[in-house]
């Protein structure tokens, strides 16, 4: 027989003619890849039980089945208990953290899914799976059966021979013996000598020290075997051959422990291959397990049933779920039995639909468009559905000798024109910011925007990801059509103007109908909780304004940018020539693998911490900690900040003025991060530097097309929120008396009278304050001011001591977080930690985030609500100034001159008046000639 595998380059592979196929799967090693690849769409059923790691193993399992013909089969998991490596060596694994309780919560369901869908299962005591998977090999090899093993562990590449092979599906990656040879630079037979010289830090099995993977396979290749190696261990010069012989003593142990054992004992019913013939699947017990784990789309697969959803979800149909945290909580039942999808080309039939959209009391509506930029993107076609299951797609402007006949798009827009700008015609979109700016392209400003089902789903699950396919898959169990699907993939790809009308019409119906059905499920979760509908309510009147500040722009001196950049170009020169001289000799100082070689090997300078891949790192993290003793670093930290500074604004931004405005138009990300805040990219307008000069001066490039740059931005925002959550009367008293805060704290601190605080007292006090509403310890503290962990610790006592309401307020918010998975903003929004459950630093992570989390949320809401505010004022005030940016807490403005003393009167008081904490708001307004001196 033939059987089938995809290699990656997507080639397919015959394995071997006449030839039986063995499958195995690492099932441990999958089972914690894909818990934590899904870790952040943190996955559960109906009763709010985890089966992300279910969903990630079943999957792989599914495609392997498709991909892979195979005579036998296994899936092989760790056992519980020791193995006869833990009696080898007491530290083997002994820095691994226990397994999650939330993915150890899913091991048992899963295994019985595997059995149920005919996978044969081992788990043998005493040993791990690389094992028995290694027996099995083995013993299938010698008898000339073809073996596929499917891992991510390197460890048993030691396995592949003529007849075994790896496969890795997470990675589209194949190896054979050439594969095995050039991915890691050794051949299979010699990768246990290539991991006793690196040992294992996974594992925690040693190695030779600052020996990576390049060091080991070179000497390997040099002398063939590791005992050839030893034999000449005193040609190794310098500190590696210092290290390899001061390690010899230790590759007795090391090679026991990096050998897979290949003649395990195994249970007499597998003592044979043919043993683990395919079963037959229980069908009903998948039924069971999909329904019981809300596996959908599996579900609907395997009952034939397209709009069956499982029987918790319909016997909760009628009652709104109590909470919003699950990806399959209870949803309305939709019996929609079939689509009716429409092309529009015939002049009487659109004239009809446009009765329909005048008569429906909400149209989901789509556009198609020629470009993801919103500022270029022109329409291609527009899809609208009245209700769930009918939509309609008109073609406008596909282009190719083989296209249908269309509707004149000046025409069509002119009918449909009243409707689009009328407010009283309500409309639902997904994204409506986007589908806004195409509309302004086409000259009609489009009102009426009621609904919005990504913001729906970022109210609901603002730690999950929010685009259509995503939430199809999640929400409706349905795959839809992708993008890429019908227009290719990278340089083959197609516009969608030259996709054929009719596959074009059935993805853009596609959509409109399924922004209609995700409304249906999600709108009323969200109505259901008045917060999240507080917010969801600000986050459309924010999309309204965002494409507002969008269509703005800003303007910037290119001119000056120019200079800018030519200026720093001198400096990487002379940084160059510094660290020339420091080295004693030229390197590229933007290849992390010279600059390594020149700090670790020839200057000797310690190794912080190494790669995934086993090099020493030169992260900024680590050049940071070096910098603190060693000048060289120091320097390369200040070469790679003014290298990004010049590439990513000096070089950048006068090629990203548009033609058309003179202005740069920045996006707004409204649904990306998960406390609220907006995210700016092409450019990122948010993250120019301000600590440095360099970084300071860029904003001097940003100027007053009309005349003034005017600034506004809240003061302390985030330690007044902690004033008010906390409810600390000390801290509140602070604000209240206008004082100044990071003085206060310093008074408490150092024990003195506010006015004889220093500049440095004054400074270690707001690195308290700041810190500690980001979770910062004493170590942080330390570090970050350069003191003693035991100094640290008595200023963070004596600031509690002071302020004993900002302590019980971290404790409080710790434990509900733990306790609900969730925090909330002041306001209602829901920042979700699905880590919360976690072991160790990952749980000690998510923490630190819950106790900040509703500060910066609910920072975020405010600056929200004062654009919101202060975009209303300008429209009924009818100004001529524009809102061109917003930079977190801050708001910017290109103002007429005449209307600055406007400005400076209102927008305080508009800014302070959007919400009444228990201490005051404050907003200050600085005004200049450009952005770096109005901030």
């Amino acid at each position: 027989m033939v059987g089938i595998c995809i290699d990656a380059g997507k080639r397919t592979i015959l394995l071997l003619d006449m030839k039986k196929t063995l499958l195995l799967v690492d099932g441990s090693s999958y089972l914690y890849r894909a818990y934590y690849a899904m870790l952040r769409s943190n996955l559960t059923n109906a009763r709010g039980e985890p089966t992300g790691a279910m969903y990630g193993v079943i999957n792989m399992l599914r495609k392997l089945l498709q991909d892979i013909d195979a005579d036998y089969m296994a899936c092989v998991f760790d056992a519980k208990g020791k193995t006869f490596r833990d009696e080898l060596y007491t530290e083997y694994k002994a820095q691994r953290e226990s397994m999650p309780e939330d993915l150890a919560q899913q091991v048992a369901p899963l295994h019985q899914i595997i059995q149920a869908m005919g996978w044969p299962l081992l788990c043998i005591p005493g040993v791990e799976a690389d094992d028995v998977i290694g027996t099995l090999a083995c013993k299938a090899s010698a008898k000339g059966v073809h073996t596929i093993i499917s891992t991510g562990d390197k460890d048993l590449a030691q396995l592949v021979n003529e007849n075994i092979e790896l496969i890795d599906t997470m990675k589209d990656e194949r190896l054979d013996v050439e594969g095995v040879i050039q991915k890691y630079g050794v051949k299979p037979e010699q990768i246990i000598d290539y991991l006793m010289l690196m040992g294992d830090t996974s594992d925690n099995i040693p190695g030779v020290p600052k020996v990576g993977p390049k060091t080991a396979a070179k000497w390997i290749n040099q002398y063939q075997s590791l005992d050839n190696l030893i034999a000449h261990a005193d040609e190794i010069k310098g500190v590696a051959g210092n290290n390899l012989r001061d390690f010899i003593p230790n590759f007795e142990l090391t090679r026991q422990l990096v050998t897979i054992k290949c003649d395990c004992e195994l249970p007499e019913t597998i003592t044979d291959i043919t043993h683990l013939a395919p079963r037959a699947q229980d069908t009903a017990k998948l039924e069971h397990y999909f329904n019981e784990y809300g596996f959908r789309t599996w579900l609907r697969e395997l009952t034939g049933n397209e709009d069956q959803l499982p029987t918790q979800d319909r016997s909760k149909a009628s009652a709104a779920p109590s909470a919003p945290q699950a990806a399959a909580e209870a949803v309305p039942v939709l019996t929609i039995t079939s689509t009716d999808y429409r092309t529009l080309l015939d002049k009487a039939e659109f004239l009809q639909w446009v009765d329909k959209l005048q008569q429906a009391e909400l149209v989901a509506l789509d556009t198609e468009t020629t470009s993801l930029d919103p500022m270029q993107a022109r329409l291609v076609g527009l899809s609208f559905s009245v209700e769930p299951g009918q939509a309609c797609y008109i073609p406008l402007a596909h282009r190719g000798p083989d296209q249908v006949q269309q509707l004149d798009k000046a025409w069509v827009l002119e009918q449909l024109k009243p409707w689009l700008t009328s407010s009283k015609a309500a409309k639902l979109l997904h994204n409506a910011k986007y589908d806004a700016h195409v509309f302004a392209n086409e000259g009609i400003t489009l009102a009426g925007i009621a609904e919005d089902t990504m913001l729906q789903a970022y109210v609901l699950q603002a730690h999950q990801r929010v685009n259509m396919e995503d939430l199809m898959q999640r929400w409706l169990g349905v795959t839809g059509t992708s993008y890429e699907s019908i227009c290719g993939k990278g340089a083959k790809q197609i516009g969608f103007d030259e996709v054929a009308v009719d596959v074009a019409a059935h993805y853009a119906c596609e959509d409109a109908d399924m922004t209609w059905r995700l409304h249906r499920v999600l709108r009323p979760q969200v109505k259901n909780h008045e917060g999240l509908e507080r917010i969801y309510q600000l986050e459309l009147k924010t999309s309204e304004v965002l494409t507002t500040v969008e269509r703005n722009g800003v303007a910037i001196d290119t001119a000056l940018l120019q200079k800018q950049s030519q200026d720093l170009g001198q400096r990487l020169v002379d940084l160059e020539q510094q660290a020339y001289a420091l080295a004693e000799q030229p390197f590229n100082m933007n290849s992390p693998k010279q600059v390594g070689e020149i700090l670790f090997e020839k200057m000797g300078i310690p190794v912080v911490r190494k790669t995934a891949g086993g090099a020493p790192s030169t992260s900024e993290d680590v050049l940071q900690e070096l910098a603190l003793d060693y000048p060289l670093p120091k320097i390369l930290l200040a070469y790679r900040g003014i290298a990004k500074l010049k590439s990513t604004y000096t070089d950048k931004l006068p090629k990203m003025v548009d033609p058309n405005t003179g202005r740069v138009h920045t996006r707004y990300a409204q649904a990306a991060v998960i406390t609220g805040r907006l995210a700016s990219s092409d450019p990122n307008l948010q993250n120019i530097p301000v600590r440095t000069p360099e970084g300071r001066q860029v904003r001097d490039a940003f100027v007053g097309a009309q005349g003034k740059v005017v600034a506004a931005d809240y003061s302390q925002i985030e330690l007044r929120i902690m004033a008010h959550v906390s409810g600390d009367k000390n801290l509140q008293k602070v604000f209240a008396q206008g004082g100044d805060v990071h003085r206060a704290t310093a008074a408490e601190i150092f024990h003195i009278e506010e006015d004889q605080v220093t500049a440095e007292q004054r400074h270690a006090a707001k690195a308290i304050n700041f810190g500690l509403i980001y979770g910062m310890g004493q170590y942080g503290l330390a570090k970050s001011l350069g003191i003693t962990n035991a100094a640290a610790k008595s200023y963070i006592d004596r600031y509690f001591a002071r302020y004993p309401g900002v302590a019980q307020y971290m404790e409080n918010i710790k434990a509900l977080a733990k306790e609900q998975g969730y925090v909330e903003t002041v306001f209602g929004r829901r920042l979700y930690f699905p880590e919360i459950h976690a072991k160790g630093a990952r749980a000690a992570g998510a923490q630190r985030a819950a106790i900040n989390a509703p500060m910066q949320g609910t920072a975020a809401d405010l600056i929200k609500m004062a654009m919101v505010a202060v975009q209303q004022w300008l429209d009924q005030q009818q100004l001529k100034t524009k809102m061109v940016m917003q930079v977190h807490d801050e708001l910017v403005f290109d103002a007429p001159e005449e209307e600055v003393p406007l400005l400076q009167k209102h927008l305080p008081e508009l800014m302070c008046s959007v919400a009444t904490l228990a201490v005051p708001l404050v907003a200050d307004v600085g005004v200049g000639d450009n952005w770096g001196q109005a901030h």
